[in-house]
């Protein structure tokens, strides 16, 4: 069963758990259980995709109940009107909040990108970042004899593929868990001393207006285990309390709906 963060008669989001896909992929021929086919089994009902979340990323997913609305909410995504908020635990001390203005060349994957323009220019690509915690642990992982980490809101500007993931390893601070741009001991490191396998990163809020009423919707999904399990052992209990009770501004002279998973 999925978590169902939002459901009316036009809209669905869910918190997608990490390591799930959200539709078939010959990429990924072994896999059986997507987001898609449980959710429609889960309430007897075609859904339509608006966005993606990669395989190891979990958190916010929204979903259109009609091919209608995923028209709507594909348009809104195209002109920006969708406002995403990541979260993520990366290397290192990341010692204050910045914007990462830094083009992007396209991703390809070697079968389904196959026929790609290969002399498509890089594109531009922003990602604000925010920091809420620090971390330094006393287990040596490669040279050094301690790890550190950070806690960091992500904002991204633009829609990439994989594009925070590639901001934060161009800033030195790759994502925890990045097998593609990420540092390896780190990752190891991780799963070995902490017990927390996986991709540290987490759609936590999406907020957009709704695309049949205008109301604005602001939904977030909590948490899962892994997150919960290293908040705890890194004390970042107190960063996190404060960030939930956070209510990000929305805009003026609209009515407002905020749903917590």
């Amino acid at each position: 069963m999925l978590e169902i963060l939002y459901q009316d008669e036009h809209l669905i989001a869910v918190n997608k758990p990490a390591g799930m896909l959200v539709h078939r992929s010959w990429l990924d021929r072994h896999e059986t259980v997507f987001v898609m086919q449980t959710l429609r089994d889960q309430i007897g009902q075609h859904v339509f995709t608006v966005h993606r979340l990669d395989k190891p990323t979990s958190g916010v997913l929204l979903l259109a109940l009609s091919s209608e609305v995923a028209r709507l909410l594909s348009q809104q995504l195209e002109q920006h009107q969708m406002t995403k908020v990541y979260h993520a635990v990366v290397r290192g001390f990341v010692l204050e909040d910045g914007i990462v203005d830094y083009a992007l060349t396209e991703e390809r994957d070697k079968i389904a990108d196959k026929f790609a323009d290969i002399d498509k220019a890089p594109q531009p690509a922003v990602s604000h970042y925010r920091v809420l915690a620090r971390q330094e642990m006393p287990v040596a992982i490669g040279r050094y004899d301690s790890a550190r980490y950070s806690l960091v809101e992500l904002t991204p500007q633009t829609g990439r593929k994989h594009q925070l993931r590639r901001h934060m390893s161009h800033l030195r601070h790759p994502i925890i868990g990045d097998s593609a741009h990420g540092d390896l001991k780190q990752n190891r490191g991780m799963v070995q001393h902490f017990g927390c396998p996986g991709l540290m990163l987490h759609a936590s809020q999406l907020q957009l207006p709704h695309p049949v009423t205008g109301e604005m919707l602001t939904i977030r999904a909590r948490w899962d285990s892994r997150w919960q399990q290293l908040i705890e052992r890194f004390a970042w209990q107190g960063a996190v309390s404060e960030l939930e009770r956070v209510e990000f501004p929305l805009n003026s002279g609209q009515d407002s709906q905020t749903i917590f998973g």
